[in-house]
């Protein structure tokens, strides 16, 4: 079963439990270089070898589990085998058990690309980002052109908080896989974060039109959110508007309700925030953003118009009944008299 790479901005991280594989612990003893490859092994052994692999393929992964042990206890050097129940622990999100499996196996075969590979892969999935790069930069050494390497190398140093380091990789990644949404998803979340917002915009709107629509949602959320950094405030409502028809959640009638605010469409932005508390009548952000368009409204009157004042009162109350914690609001409503 092929192990996908990790999507920083699409796919979670889900963490698995502090298990270790029987007979893979460190300090085994095992020496570098010394793997035994598929065509090293017996002929009893390498059908055992094919009947764990067709487990593996069928999902019948205890069944794999077990054949490949099995193969390990007769000869602890088969690197396959390693491989094998690494990418089982892979599917199964069982990152510890994962990792000394391709850190096995890597170590056997340290010229294997997937050992190293999925090695650094259960290790970014640990949070273990520094040997994680390590690894990903020996897989890297083995084919410098794998995508998913440099893909998958570039979303750790984000994850890191280092997007400069991330977008040489990334941007290797585009040169090699044009069509591949994830990365320009994750190509424009470096960008953006190095405050080059115009290419930013390019790459999300690329991704776009690459990825699966059910990814598309977080996606259309960053992109509005650049949009807006550079002030264009109308891409970034059409934006929205398409958001909302796609998934209608709060926060997409929030950034909808700012976008129609930044725009001077106050009544649409209006209708966006109450829409926003319709969907979840604690999200504190829209009971800001109609208390702010109530007193605008109010403010226009010259503080004639008292509906006005007590929506704005109103919805700035029950947004501090959510979260307490917002002293800017609490001086706007001093300052307001509210």
């Amino acid at each position: 079963m092929k192990i996908e790479s990790f999507k920083l901005l699409i796919a979670g991280i889900v963490m698995g439990s502090a298990m270790t594989v029987a007979g893979c612990r460190s300090g085994s003893g095992i020496r570098e270089g010394g793997g035994t490859t598929a065509g090293q092994l017996n002929q009893r052994q390498q059908a055992r070898l094919q009947e764990a692999d067709a487990a593996k393929e069928a999902r019948e992964y205890e069944t794999a589990l077990g054949l490949f042990q099995e193969i390990l206890a007769d000869n602890p050097t088969v690197t396959t085998a390693y491989l094998g129940m690494g990418d089982i622990y892979l599917i199964q999100e069982d990152y510890p058990k994962a990792e000394p499996a391709y850190g096995r196996a890597a170590k056997l075969e340290p010229r294997n690309f997937n050992a190293q590979y999925g090695h650094g892969l259960a290790l970014q999935m640990l949070d273990r980002f520094i040997e994680a790069i390590r690894a990903y930069h020996r897989a890297l050494t083995i084919d410098p052109d794998s995508v998913k390497a440099n893909l998958n190398i570039a979303t750790t140093y984000l994850q890191m908080n280092e997007p400069q380091s991330a977008v040489t990789f990334l941007e290797k990644a585009v040169q090699l896989e044009p069509a591949n949404g994830s990365v320009r998803t994750n190509l424009g979340a470096a960008y953006e974060r190095i405050g080059r917002n115009p290419e930013a915009i390019e790459q999300y709107s690329t991704a776009l039109e690459l990825v699966d629509r059910r990814n598309s949602p977080p996606l259309m959320m960053n992109l509005i959110n650049v949009l807006a950094h550079e002030k264009r405030y109308q891409e970034a409502a059409n934006t929205a508007e398409n958001l909302v028809k796609m998934e209608p959640t709060a926060n997409a009638y929030e950034r909808l309700g700012w976008c129609w605010f930044r725009l001077s469409q106050f009544d649409k932005s209006m209708l966006a925030y109450k829409e926003a508390v319709k969907v979840s009548n604690d999200h504190w952000q829209s009971y800001n953003g109609i208390g702010v368009n109530a007193i605008n409204t109010w403010l226009l009157s010259k503080k004639k118009d008292e509906a006005a004042e007590r929506e704005a009162r109103d919805a700035f109350r029950r947004s501090l009944r959510v979260n307490a914690d917002q002293p800017k609001l609490i001086a706007l409503m001093s300052n307001y008299g509210l």
